[in-house]
């Protein structure tokens, strides 16, 4: 097991920090966290990407995740990948997380996201954190208050140490040993025409198609109308017919974002042997890497 990470040297993060509330599930709702906002040892962070990034309008107190910038290893050739331990660990502890707390994820784009910076804590042996279900769209619905403010945090450094899970986050070579494993499934977390190549992919120079073997789920699947996680009898229903008993699961997308929302529904519907592609498709449908693509619907 990879040993804990020593704090660098820095402001101190000064007496014992409290122990946060701890969540129900992976989940939480709007009214959860709302009933303990500001609650010494919750942290909630705006994990927004895109459009979306350091838009000022948060909810209050909430602070960056920032998987555009400081929380994604830019000397990797494909974007959003995951940091090294030590370098993510930093970075938490400049964003005062201690290993006490509580962390709650949320993005302005409803449950996108938010799962990204989720499975990356769990990735990094955090499990005291949970996704708001439906984001800032969720609780703004709820009459809930906002910040006209950009998420920021300027206090002193946390105690988080990062005990890496190396099996949450897989490269190429895992994945392409699955596809050839009877007992491991790979869903693709792109919308149908994206998987079938009938749709540009929108980083230029990749090609279009899929693995041969994965299978297609749309992380939009997994969502309701009212843009909340469905149930989790829905979900299984969902994956049942995909996984065909198999579990498991290796979740793969564009960047290694929304293949955490596959990840956050398998959890939720009862799977606990799940893995992320960090490189997905921004990794696999590059020319360069000569990996074997197919295109046209999934195989029954």
């Amino acid at each position: 097991m990879t040993a804990p990470l020593d704090p660098p040297p820095g402001p101190s993060a000064g007496p014992a920090a409290p122990v946060g509330p701890r969540p129900p599930g992976p989940l939480v709702g709007a009214g959860w966290v709302a009933e303990r906002l500001g609650t010494p040892g919750l942290v909630v962070f705006d994990a927004s990407v895109g459009a979306h990034r350091g838009a000022e309008r948060r909810i209050p107190g909430a602070r960056p995740f920032d998987l555009d910038g400081a929380l994604s290893d830019h000397t990797a050739a494909a974007p959003h990948t995951m940091p090294g331990a030590e370098e993510f660990a930093g970075a938490m502890r400049a964003l005062g997380v201690d290993d006490t707390d509580t962390v709650v994820v949320y993005d302005a784009a409803g449950t996108y996201s938010s799962a990204r910076a989720w499975w990356m804590l769990r990735a990094t042996g955090f499990d005291r954190v949970a996704v708001l279900d439906g984001g800032l769209p969720a609780w703004t619905a709820a009459g809930l208050p906002v910040e006209e403010a950009a998420p920021a945090y300027g206090g002193p450094y946390g105690s988080f140490t990062a005990r890496p899970r190396p099996g949450l986050l897989v490269d190429a070579d895992t994945v392409s040993a699955a596809l050839a494993d009877p007992a491991a499934v790979v869903l693709d977390a792109r919308t149908r025409e994206r998987f079938a190549g009938t749709a540009p992919e929108p980083r230029p120079g990749l090609r279009g198609g899929h693995m041969p073997g994965a299978v297609n789920l749309p992380f939009g699947d997994l969502r309701g109308p009212d843009g909340l996680m469905r149930p989790a009898d829905e979900l299984r229903a969902a994956f049942a017919p995909l996984t065909r008993g198999r579990e498991r699961l290796y979740f793969s997308c564009g960047s290694g974002v929304t293949a955490c929302v596959l990840a956050l529904g398998a959890t939720l519907a009862g799977y606990r042997d799940l893995a992320v592609y960090d490189g997905s498709w921004s990794e696999w449908g590059d020319p360069a890497a000569r990996r074997p693509v197919e295109t046209g619907p999934a195989a029954d």
